[in-house]
C-alpha cells in the first residue's frame, strides 16, 4: 500500500470529461474544472477576507481542490439530472463517500488516512469556506454553459445549468464576494456581441429581479 494508486488516479482525472454525452464546443475535464474552482475560490476568499472575514485558506484551498475527486469513482453526472432529484442526488453522494472510503482503505496509508477522509468528504458546508466552495463550483459552471452558449450551441441543456448556477449563486447573496461577482463580474460577462446575447442578458435579468437584487446591465 502507498501513494502510487492515487498519484496515478489524478492523471484521471484529465480523463473524465464534463457534461457527458451533450454536443460541446469545448471540452472541460474534471481535473481542469477542479484547477479553476480552486482559483476562483482563492479570489473569492480575497475578498471576502478584504471586507473583514477571517479565512480558513488550508480549508479553503482542500475543500476546491478535492471537491469533485470522489467523480473517479462514477464520472460526473449532469447539473440538472443530480438536482432534479434531492433523494438521487443523495444516493449518489452516498455511493461516491463508500467508494472514496473503500479506496482509502484499500490504497492509502494507514496514518495518512484519516486526513484524506476529510479531504474527501462533501466540502459544501455551512462554513465560510464552504459557502465560498459552493459559490466558487458555480461560477465555473456558470463560465462553462456561457461559453457554449456565447459559441451558438444548439442544446438547451447549456441555458438550464447557466440559469442553475446563477440562481445557486444567488442563494449567497449575502457574501461579500457574491456582491462583488454580481456588480463587477457578471456585467462584463454578459457583455459584448454575441448571438445569444440579448436572450442571456434577459435571462440574467429575470433571475437577479426574482432574487430581489438590484442590478442592471447596459449594453
Amino acid at each position: 500500500m502507498g501513494m502510487h494508486e492515487y498519484f496515478k488516479s489524478l492523471s484521471d482525472l484529465e480523463k473524465i470529461n464534463r457534461c457527458p454525452g451533450k454536443f460541446k464546443y469545448e471540452e472541460h475535464s474534471v481535473a481542469a474544472h477542479s484547477f479553476k474552482v480552486t482559483q476562483v475560490a482563492q479570489f473569492l476568499g480575497t475578498v471576502e477576507e478584504q471586507a473583514g472575514k477571517k479565512v480558513n485558506w488550508k480549508s479553503l484551498y482542500e475543500k476546491a481542490l478535492n471537491h469533485d475527486y470522489t467523480e473517479i469513482f462514477i464520472g460526473d453526472i449532469k447539473t440538472p439530472v443530480k438536482y432534479a432529484d434531492p433523494d438521487l442526488r443523495e444516493r449518489l453522494a452516498n455511493v461516491e463517500e463508500s467508494m472514496a472510503h473503500h479506496f482509502i482503505d484499500q490504497e492509502i496509508p494507514e496514518k495518512f488516512q484519516n486526513i484524506y477522509r476529510e479531504r474527501f468528504k462533501e466540502g459544501k458546508d455551512d462554513s465560510l469556506e464552504g459557502k465560498i466552495l459552493s459559490v466558487a463550483d458555480k461560477v465555473d459552471l456558470l463560465y462553462e454553459s456561457f461559453g457554449e452558449i456565447q459559441k451558438g450551441n444548439p442544446e438547451s441543456l447549456f441555458t438550464e445549468i447557466y440559469e442553475e448556477s446563477l440562481g445557486t449563486i444567488l442563494e449567497f447573496k449575502d457574501l461579500e464576494s457574491v456582491q462583488y461577482f454580481l456588480k463587477e463580474i457578471l456585467p462584463d460577462l454578459i457583455s459584448g456581441e454575441f448571438t445569444n446575447q440579448a436572450e442571456l442578458e434577459r435571462i440574467t435579468s429575470l433571475i437577479i429581479k426574482g432574487e430581489n437584487t438590484e442590478q442592471t446591465f447596459a449594453n
